[in-house]
């Protein structure tokens, strides 16, 4: 099932202050939306799959995206939850390698898609554009090898404390960001993100609600003593 097209241009783009394309003058920016396409998912679609040929990259204007690798025994490692103003799929792209991860709608999401070749135009034309992104690469890899320690190194209490501060992060509502976040995420989501059962989960989020940490609604789950989670997962 593909998604519905709709239309979103870059001068009314909510989220254009904090996007990768926020620093480019009027004239690139209305290149890039002259030549994008944007489409709206459901829940669940597939906007690319792990080991298929990059055609231009994604910016998220709406909504969050998982992004995850299939392991050989089948199971998902969920590696980055996008959101609104994050671009996917730009990193394979510029290595010219097939994607390594499916990125899929989390919820309802509105995505913007910039083909390959007016990419490339704008990073070949734009020195300043360029250097962002490859610190933006460098940052995200830095990310994903501290993920990757934490993995190897912390407790599974211990990680689940950091996925759920970074995952409050994520979910702050972007239109009343004074509100408590709420990480609306089903619990085999964040078992793939913290690398354990969906039942240690389960487990462990009843311990954390027995200690005051959180809080739940059905799946949403609320922080309530960040710091203290600090210290549960040995954060320094």
């Amino acid at each position: 099932m593909r998604g519905r097209r709709i239309s979103i241009a870059c001068e009314d783009c909510q989220v254009k202050g904090i996007s990768k394309f926020s620093g480019l003058c009027a004239e690139d920016l209305n290149k890039i939306n002259y030549n994008k396409s944007c489409t709206a998912y459901k829940k669940g679609q597939i906007i690319f799959h792990e080991d298929t040929r990059p055609l231009g990259v994604f910016c998220i204007n709406k909504g969050r995206l998982k992004v995850y690798k299939t392991g050989d025994d089948g199971k998902d490692q969920i590696i980055q939850v996008a959101k609104s103003g994050d671009m996917v799929g730009y990193r394979a792209m510029i290595g010219e390698d097939l994607y390594p991860v499916t990125a899929e709608a989390l919820e309802d999401v509105q995505v913007c898609f910039v083909p390959k070749s007016e990419f490339l135009r704008l990073m070949e034309e734009s020195t300043d554009f360029s250097k962002m992104l490859l610190k933006e690469a460098c940052h995200e890899l830095s990310m994903m090898t501290e993920m990757l320690t934490n993995l190897a190194q912390k407790t599974v209490r211990e990680r689940l404390a950091v996925s759920l501060l970074m995952l409050k992060d994520i979910y702050i509502d972007e239109e009343n960001p004074v509100e408590p976040a709420e990480i609306n995420m089903t619990r085999e989501d964040l078992a793939n993100i913290v690398g354990t059962a969906t039942e240690t989960i389960i487990r462990l989020l009843h311990d954390f609600k027995e200690e005051n940490l959180i809080k739940t609604n059905g799946r949403k789950i609320m922080v309530l003593d960040a710091q203290r989670l600090v210290k549960v997962g040995n954060i320094y």
